[in-house]
Order: structure tokens, then sequence, then C-alpha cells
């Protein structure tokens, strides 16, 4: 096996691979126009309808495409010998003789009826499906190869929304060229410009690398040998019987829904071609997240969800209004789910086929056999679709108010079929560790579409003012899906960009990476983001950083030091209460000081009230001193209503003041605290305060406090802030209107009903 190996042909580059991918989507756009123009649209459907023929010869017709699958198992070792490459070019282009060999369809059925239109049309068929089969048996582990499996997710996803876009231009025109064409001219039309473009097409993927020819080495095993190892594999055949439910359930489905469409809800042949349009922009809109989340968080749970979606759309076909044009409409609304869910399920299945379920170093054996089984059943559940829907012609009547029709058991099945599909898909080896539970609930927290509009434009932001813009809206819609993009943008080479993820980190709930990583620059050289980062930590409200806080507080610089002493205590860290009640006492940087008040306010460390009340005294400066009032206010409960009255206050400080004074007598009074002093007092300072007089009114109102026996209806620290606010509101007058505030809030809080 050693030498069998070393003999392989040598595998491209990355590099050499991220160059062809722009060809693969050039191609897969050009051969989209070919399957929307020829056998896999709608349009197909259509045109074998207007020939006359039958469901059951349409379900017959349509099952030799995947039957011809089967082919791979005998032509395998050809196409390795061939090369992959030069195998899937070659099939892909004899392949269009028999595309426009269908335009002698019509002569055919006007010279010799149905019957011979039916031999010769499967004739075609039969040898399109031959040679597009021979075509995938090389071309799926080509793709294998040249596609990076770190990106496979991204490329599959952005791959769909090109095609998208030229499937949707080609439905349009499809719809028109039908609507306006005479007889089978338009569907004719249709097919010669599809068989044009897929050559052209071909052309395209000349420039894709890999998929060299393989020569045959003396030790290599033999076809079936390694066919049966593949069959041993349980996880493979997991996979399969999964993949063979699903495909049983959607496959036949799709096929005939457009004539549902037509016969049960009355829509014209022209606008059950346009609903390809509403399921393209379904598919559009969607395949970006399916293929972001694929390649983040696993292949697995992403093809659960949409199993588990896609199950819930038959009840919608049978419970659509029949009338138009609500009947138009809802079946809009219903293609543009299928496109999302659809999408979602062919991106995150192919992903885990070619990442978690077969070997890249096995794919020879493996391919052919996943191949011929979605052939063998794809084709049998195609013939025995259009069977079932012909022996359920008769079907009439209402179940629960809803029509039943010859649609209804195809309908079951797809509910059915994908919900048995579920639980072995969950047996099935995932290729990442996220559950489905968890896959789900990260759509549960923060606004998840605010967190996929911003993941998007996250992508197409270039200069930094977008950036910076883009970061921003990552943290405000707190999802875990914006994780991996915040850590990306947490080192970021721009400094703006940086600061404003970790101020976007700061509003996310706490998560393990995005702590550590903080904690990161939180012990780094960069002074600036370092602070910043100890705040986010404080701010995320995750008790898991306190240790690291703790050992930041060592830092030799008191910037980083103050941060980390105010984080802790945003964080509650009571045990530090004692620690950091010491150190003030003995502090004299100032901004250490507003740190540790601060952190005692947040922790209501009583025993503080002095040491606060005398810094609130020595402080000067303004903002410093509102800061330190609040820090009072903080031991005695929420500091709300202080805040709630500083702001007020700054805008009309009399009327504000009196209000909240007259509120303050309603008090007194009821615990019968007012002697006559005391409501001359009142009385005084509450008119001083409504005529705008507000610096006499504090002064009075320091009066009022001092002359109040209030020690004994307050606890010690209570007592301890309004004798110190009565004495300084005397002492200052307006000129401190935080301590009115002050005394207002601890008397609102220690009387509140």
């Amino acid at each position: 096996m050693t030498a069998y190996r070393a003999n392989q042909p040598t595998e491209p580059t990355t590099v050499e691979k991220l160059r062809g991918l722009p060809w693969s989507m050039a191609g897969n756009a050009a051969n989209t126009i070919f399957v929307k123009f020829t056998f896999f649209g709608s349009t197909f459907v259509l045109l074998l309808s207007a020939l006359g023929l039958s469901k059951s010869q349409i379900g017959i017709l349509l099952s030799l495409i995947p039957y011809f699958g089967l082919v791979s198992l005998v032509a395998a070792p050809f196409v390795r010998r061939m090369g992959y490459k030069r195998s899937f070019l070659f099939f892909w282009a004899v392949r269009q003789a028999p595309t426009f060999g269908v335009l002698l369809a019509p002569w055919i059925s006007l010279r010799y009826g149905v019957p011979a239109t039916f031999i010769y049309i499967a004739l075609m068929v039969a040898l399109f499906a031959l040679f597009r089969a021979l075509g995938e048996t090389a071309g799926m582990p080509w793709r294998q190869e040249y596609i990076p499996n770190a990106i496979r997710g991204k490329y599959a996803a952005t791959d769909s929304m090109i095609t998208t876009v030229v499937s949707f231009i080609a439905v349009i025109v499809a719809s028109q060229v039908i609507a306006y064409g005479t007889g089978l001219s338009g569907y004719m039309l249709l097919f010669a410009a599809g068989g044009l473009f897929a050559l052209g097409g071909v052309w395209f993927y000349t420039f894709i690398p890999g998929g060299a020819p393989i020569p045959k080495q003396k030790d290599e095993p033999s076809p079936l040998r390694g066919f049966g190892e593949a069959l041993n594999d349980k996880n493979f055949r997991r996979f399969l019987i999964g993949y063979a439910l699903v495909i049983s359930a959607t496959g036949p489905l799709n096929s005939l829904i457009p004539l549902y469409m037509e016969e049960q809800i009355g829509i014209s042949t022209s606008n059950v071609i346009l609903l390809q349009g509403a399921t393209l922009m379904g598919t559009l809109l969607f395949s970006f997240m399916w293929g972001w989340m694929s390649d983040r968080y696993g292949s697995k749970p992403v093809m659960l969800v949409s199993i588990l979606l896609r199950a819930m759309l038959p009840v919608l076909y049978w419970v659509m209004p029949r009338t138009e044009p609500y009947g138009l409409w809802a079946a809009m609304v219903i293609s543009f789910l299928v496109g999302m869910t659809d999408i979602g399920w062919l991106i995150s299945s192919g992903r885990l086929l070619f990442v978690g379920v077969v070997p890249p170093e096995k794919k020879a054996q493996y391919m052919p056999l996943y191949f011929a089984w979605i052939g063998l059943v794809g084709g049998t559940s195609q013939l025995l679709g259009g069977r079932l829907v012909d022996i359920s012609a008769n079907l009439s009547g209402q179940f629960l108010g809803f029509s039943l029709d010859s649609y209804t058991p195809l309908l079951l099945l797809g509910l059915v079929l994908p919900l048995f599909a579920l639980p072995i898909f969950l047996t099935v080896r995932a290729d990442a560790d996220y559950g489905v539970g968890e896959f789900a609930g990260l759509f549960l927290r923060g606004n998840p579409f605010m967190a996929v509009r911003s993941l998007i434009n996250y992508q197409f932001a270039r200069n930094e003012e977008d950036v910076l813009e883009v970061t921003a809206q990552l943290g405000r819609s707190r999802s875990p899906l914006t994780e991996e993009e915040l850590l990306e943008a947490l080192y970021d080479p721009r400094y703006h960009v940086r600061l404003e993820a970790l101020v976007s980190i700061a509003q996310m709930k706490p998560n393990q990476r995005l702590r550590q990583a903080v904690i990161e620059i939180a012990y780094g050289t960069e002074l600036a983001l370092s602070g910043m980062a100890i705040w986010a930590l404080g701010r995320m409200g995750d008790p898991e950083s306190i240790p690291a806080l703790r050992a930041i507080l060592s830092s030799p610089y008191r910037s980083i030091r103050a941060q980390a002493i105010r984080a802790l205590g945003a964080l509650g860290d009571k045990e530090m209460s004692e620690l950091f009640l010491r150190q003030l006492r003995q502090e004299e940087d100032p901004g250490l000081q507003m740190a540790y008040a601060s952190s005692l306010g947040r922790l209501e460390v009583d025993g503080a009230v002095d040491e606060l009340l005398t810094l609130l005294y020595r402080f000067r400066n303004q903002g410093a001193r509102l800061e330190l009032a609040m820090d009072v206010a903080r031991l005695h409960g929420d500091e709300h209503y202080y805040v709630q009255l500083t702001r007020q206050m700054r805008i009309d400080a009399g009327t504000v003041t009196a209000q909240a004074v007259d509120a303050f007598h309603k008090k007194l009074t009821k615990h019968k605290l007012l002697d006559a002093t005391g409501e001359d007092l009142m009385a005084q300072c509450s008119g001083m305060l409504a005529r705008e007089n507000v610096d006499e009114g504090a002064r009075l109102f320091g009066q009022l406090l001092e002359h109040l026996p209030l020690d004994e209806h307050l606890d010690k620290a209570g007592a301890t802030v309004i004798r110190e606010c009565a004495l300084r509101l005397q002492e200052f007058g307006s000129r401190h209107l935080e301590y009115l505030a002050l005394a207002l809030h601890t008397i609102h809080s220690e009387w509140s009903e």
C-alpha cells in the first residue's frame, strides 16, 4: 500500500486550487443555464406534458437520469486511468449530442404520435444520462481534490449565489420564451440555447487543476475489494441510507410540483416556470448563511436543521389556497422556502460527504458507490413518484377542511421520509464538535437576523470606517454567531478596529474563547488597549475573569491597576472589599482613589462611608465629585434615583429639587418627624427652590436636615451621610448640589415603600 500511495500523481497546491475556483464557478454558471433550459428544470416536465406523455411516462423518463448512476460502479477504474479531469471534460461535452437530439421530438410527435415520441425521448434521455453518469463519476472525486476543505462550505455558498443569480435570469428568460412562443417552438429554442451554454461551460472547466490520470499499480486493490471495504464502513452506510430517504422524499416532489401547481392550484404554465424565480431567491439569500455555518459549526447540525425544515414544506403545499391570486402568492412563498431549505441540505450534505464521510485517499472506492446509490434511489423514486400520482388519480374529497387529490400521497411521503432520515443522520460521524441542540441554541440568543446581516457586511467591508461600523453591529447583535468575526477583529492591524472589537465583545454574553482573548490583551503592553480590555472583562460580567483581574493588580502601571480595581468591583468580587478599603486609606494617587471608591460603592461596603465622604469633600473636579457621590449613593441600594435627580437638576434645578423636597415632606409627615420649626424650615426651603433661588433653598435644606432627628430612623451609614450632607449644603449652597441629590437619594432608599 505504501508503494501504491507513493506513485500517486502530485496533488495541486492550495494556491493552484484557489486559482482554479473562479473557473469552476464560471463553468457551473454556464451549466446552470443548461440545467434550467433542458432536462432538469420544470421546462422539461412541462414539455413532456405538452407532448402528451402521462405522469407515469414522465416518471420513467425522469428516473433514467439517476438510474444511469449505476454505471459509475463499472466506469470508475476506467475514468481513473483516463484521468478525472480528461474524462469529465470529454463526457460533459458529448452529452450535448442527445441534448440537440431532443430538437427532433416535435417532428416525431407530429409524424408518428405519442408512443414513438416517448421511445425517442427515452433514447435521448438514456444517452444523455449515460454520458452524464460517466462525467459525474470523474467529476465528484475531481471536485473533492481541487476544492480545499477549509473553504468548502464558503465555496459552495459563493458558487450557489452566483449560479442562483444566473438561474434567476434563466428562469425569467425561459418563462418569457414559453409565454410568447407558439406551440413547442419555445421549448426547442431553450434546448438549443442550453446545449450551447453547456459547451461553453466545458471550456471554462479546462482551466481547473488536478484530475491527472492515475496509472494502475501492482498492489492496487481490485474495484470489488475497494467497494467491499467502503460498504463495510458503517458510517458510510448510515449516510447512504439517510441520503436515500431524503432524496426519495424531495426528488419526485420537486419534479412533479410544477404539474401540481398547474393542475390543482390553477397557475398558468408561464407562471409555473416563474415560480422557480422564488425558489432561486430563497437559494440566493440563504446560500451564504448555510455555507458559512457549515464551515464554522460543521455540516451535520446544519444538515439536520435543513431536513427538519424541508419536512414541513409538504404540509404548506397541502393547505395552500387554490384560488387566484392567493394561490400564486402562496406558491411564491412556499417556493422561496424550498430554495432556502434545499440549498441548506445540498451544501451541508455535500460538505459532510467530502469532509466527514469519504476518506480522501479512498475516494476512488467510495465515490462510485455513492453516485450509483443515489442514482438507483433517485431513479426509483422518480419512477414510483409518477406512478403514485397516476394511481391516485381518482383520489378526491376533504380532510379536516382541506382538499385531497392525486398528489396527496406524494406530499405525505415528502413529510414522513425526511423525519425517518433524522435519527439515522444523528448516528453519522460529525465533522465538527457542535451538537444539534448547541447549534440551534445559537439562533435563540441575541439577534440572529442582525448577526447574519452584519456577518455578510463584514465580508465586504474594506475601508476602516466600514469595518468599524460592522464591528459595532457584530457586538450589538449579542449573538454567538459573530464570535469568530469579533475574534478576527480583535487582532486586526488597525488600532481603532481592535478598540471597537473590545467594545463589541464587552456586550456579549460570557464566553470562554472571547474571555481568554480579551485577557491576553489585558496582559499586553499596549496600555490603552489593555485598559479597554480590562473594562471589557468587567462589562461582560463573567466571574471567571476575576483571577486574571486580581493578577493585574500587581501591574506597575497605575492606570492599569485602576481599571482592574473598577472591573473587580463591577464583577462583585466581595472578597476584595477589605483589601480595597485598606488600600484606599493609604492611597495618595487620585486615580486609584477614585477606582477604590467606585469598587467599594459597587460592593456596598458600609465601612467605607467615611473615606468616601472625605474624598467627596476634598475633590474639586465636578465629574469626579458626581461619581464619588454616586459611589456613596450605592451604599444605600440602586443608584438610579440619584442619577435621575442629577440629570434633571442640570435642566431645571429649582423645579426638580422643589418636587423632590415635597416628596420628602410627605415622608417626614408620615413618620411624624416635623415639629413647628421643621415645618417652617420645610416651607421656606420649598418656596425658595420653587422660585428658582436654589442657593438659599439648598442652605435651608441643610438646616432642615440638621434639625431633624433622623439618626434614630436611619442606619449608621445613612445617618453619617445625612449629617455630612447637612453640613456641606450649609457651607456650599448651590455650588455642590450633589450633596442635595445624595441626601434625597439616601432618604428615598431608606424609606422606600
